[in-house]
């Protein structure tokens, strides 16, 4: 049976019959891939403790002739990330990054670029004492961006003056259109997210640019609250569905 490796990161875990497991991934080399961990909830010795969610591992998995889903063979964990799972809000944002991972990418579809991304957060998710909150802006803004959905937050979508032409503080973001309107264009505020001039600004410099540095990035209050809640409405209707987990996170950060 072909062999191949990869680094992967854990997204979901099922169980399938009595001592198996199915294991989704989000890998370097092969993008999202589902596999079957053989007697994975009975053995003491080659799985036992690392088939955790949010763990990076390098997994070895064979593919066979027919259609059904490859095996894993071997893993063996490199970061395991554990005080994401220790702690239940950092779970919850985990969770919602995850799933939106899991619900966009096709099997097998390579994204290097989204792989590092969501390794980044995760990474400092777990260690850093960025808040959640803004790693979540980031990862979800970044997103936008390697998926082709990129917000226009430069210019007016409907008479297109530029942002810093626009002189009214509040603008209207338009979900349908995908942009900002200024207050001249501006309609009925129930089909958009209000965001100030000064929150569109921010994430603008947050979706390029170093992640790192746009991790450093220090967001007003106001500019964590208007962008979570532009962006958890603006993702999900690119997705076209809205996430269980970002229903469990909303009431966790309440």
């Amino acid at each position: 049976m072909p062999v191949f490796s990869t680094p992967a990161i854990m997204l979901r875990r099922l169980d399938f019959g009595d001592y198996d497991l199915i294991v989704t991934f989000f890998s370097l080399q092969r993008g999202k891939i589902s596999m079957i961990a053989k007697a994975a909830k009975k053995s003491t010795k080659r799985f036992a403790g690392i088939l955790e969610l949010f763990s990076v591992l390098d997994v070895v998995g064979s593919t066979g002739r027919g259609k059904g889903l490859p095996i894993l063979q071997e893993a063996a964990l490199k970061h395991p990330f554990g005080k994401i799972r220790a702690d239940i809000r950092k779970t919850a944002y985990a969770s919602y990054w995850a799933e939106l991972i899991y619900d966009w990418m096709e099997e097998n579809e390579r994204h290097t670029e989204l792989y590092y991304l969501f390794k980044h957060v995760l990474s400092e998710l777990d260690g850093s004492e960025t808040p959640e909150e803004v790693l979540s802006i980031l990862f979800q803004i970044r997103l936008l961006v390697l998926s082709g959905h990129r917000p226009n937050l430069i210019h007016c979508c409907r008479c297109r003056t530029s942002l810093e032409l626009i002189r009214h503080g509040k603008l209207i973001f338009d979900i349908v259109k995908g942009g900002i309107t200024c207050e001249k264009c501006a309609r009925d505020p129930a089909g958009g997210v209000s965001l100030s001039k000064g929150t569109v600004k921010q994430l603008i410099w947050v979706g390029s640019g170093d992640y790192a540095k746009a991790g450093r990035i220090r967001f007003t209050s106001q500019a964590i609250e208007e962008g979570l809640t532009f962006l958890e409405a603006f993702v999900p209707y690119h997705l076209g569905k809205q996430p269980r987990s970002l229903k469990f996170l909303r009431q966790i950060r309440k």
